[in-house]
């Protein structure tokens, strides 16, 4: 019986041996290009995206289904080639809190519809927390800029004609006029910025941030 015992237990030091050699085995020559690979994949595409959106929604107002939706469906290409299960599962938080929190301002009137497709699209790449931190970082920008260009419109053409300008109420400015229903052409022209631009300098921002100062850390990392 007691040799039975020894047995056991000189063997028990040797099985966890042999269990830490397993566990830390190197990884294959595919593992370690995936890993190598994963991050070029991702940053062609993010800033590729960011930056065509930016150039299309600045020039015509609006962001084409042909430039978002091959990114929607690319990025759970992505996420499933590179992180399998877990991957398409922070894919799937991260659109739902691109998109659903978008939408949610399309529906009261706040965000445009291509908008809702652009940072859904992104989302699906970035993962959840990602999407959380561009979402906050993008919003501060829309609010200060407005806020400088609304102050700026007010010192140099006074407060009646800023609210003219800025503000689609329209009511009749003469007697007996007819209220005016507002043009797509004008609500252009109104508009103080592109929702592209914030989403976009977000994006970058946060990734100069997590390669210079190793914080937020990389989406990649993360899963």
């Amino acid at each position: 019986m007691s040799t039975n015992v020894d047995t056991e237990v000189n063997q028990g030091p040797l099985n966890d041996s042999r269990s830490l050699k397993i566990q830390s085995l190197p990884q294959t020559g595919i593992e370690a290009t995936m890993d190598q690979i994963q991050p070029v994949v991702f940053l062609v595409a993010v800033i590729g995206y960011t930056v065509a959106a930016t150039i299309w929604d600045q020039k015509f107002y609006k962001i084409p289904n042909k430039l978002t939706l091959p990114m929607f469906f690319a990025g759970w290409i992505y996420q499933g080639v590179f992180d399998q299960f877990s991957g398409l599962a922070t894919g799937g938080l991260g659109f739902l809190v691109g998109f659903g929190v978008l939408f949610l301002l399309w529906m009261i009137g706040t965000a445009g519809g291509g908008d809702v497709k652009l940072f859904g699209a992104l989302s699906v790449w970035m993962g959840f927390k990602w999407s959380l931190y561009i979402l906050i970082v993008s919003t501060f920008i829309v609010v200060l800029v407005t806020i400088c260009i609304v102050i700026g419109n007010v010192l140099m053409i006074g407060p009646k004609r800023m609210k003219k300008k800025m503000l689609a109420t329209g009511k009749p400015t003469k007697a007996g006029e007819k209220r005016k229903v507002e043009t797509v052409e004008a609500k252009q022209q109104r508009r103080i910025m592109a929702y592209a631009l914030p989403i976009a300098l977000a994006t970058w921002g946060l990734l100069a941030m997590a390669y210079t100062v190793n914080w937020p850390p990389l989406p990649w990392t993360l899963i």
